[in-house]
C-alpha cells in the first residue's frame, strides 16, 4: 500500500497474531515488484494498541481471512470504522517445489494489488509498480 501510494494515507500492517516472521515466499515475490519486506514485522492489533496507535483514528481495516476480519469486527465494535474483508488466496500450504510455491504466492500478491487498485484506485506517480 505504503509503495503504491506513498504518504496518501496512514498505512498500519497488523494480524491476528505477531508470532510469525515474514515468509520468505512473500519477501521474495515483492521483491519482484520493487517491494522491500524483509525487515516488516508483523503486529498483532494489541500489539497495535500498545505501540500508541488508537484503532478509531483509522477509517478503514481490510481483513485478508476470516480470523482477521472477526478480531477486527470485535475490536471496532464501539468505533465508526470500516471493516471490509478481502477474499484472498492463502498460498502458505499450495505448491510442490520453489517455482510452484512462488506461483502461487505471486497470486495472492496480485490479487491483494488488482483488489488495493479497485479500492483506492491507480498508483499515484511517486508510488508506480508494474
Amino acid at each position: 500500500m505504503k509503495r503504491m501510494y506513498g504518504q496518501r494515507a496512514y498505512v498500519q500492517s497488523a494480524g491476528v497474531r505477531n508470532d510469525m516472521e515474514v515468509d520468505g515466499f512473500s519477501i521474495a515475490v515483492c521483491k519482484e515488484l520493487g517491494i522491500e519486506l524483509s525487515r516488516h514485522r508483523s503486529r498483532s492489533f494489541e500489539e497495535m494498541q500498545e505501540w500508541g496507535d488508537d484503532l478509531s483514528q483509522f477509517d478503514l481495516i481490510v481483513a485478508l481471512s476470516p480470523a482477521s476480519q472477526r478480531m477486527a469486527l470485535e475490536l471496532t465494535r464501539f468505533y465508526h470504522l470500516d471493516v471490509e474483508y478481502w477474499p484472498i488466496l492463502d498460498p502458505t500450504g499450495l505448491g510442490e517445489g520453489r517455482e510452484a510455491k512462488l506461483a502461487a504466492y505471486r497470486q495472492a500478491r496480485d490479487q491483494i494489488r488488482d483488489r488495493m487498485i479497485a479500492r483506492f484506485g491507480p498508483p499515484s506517480e511517486e508510488g508506480k509498480t508494474e
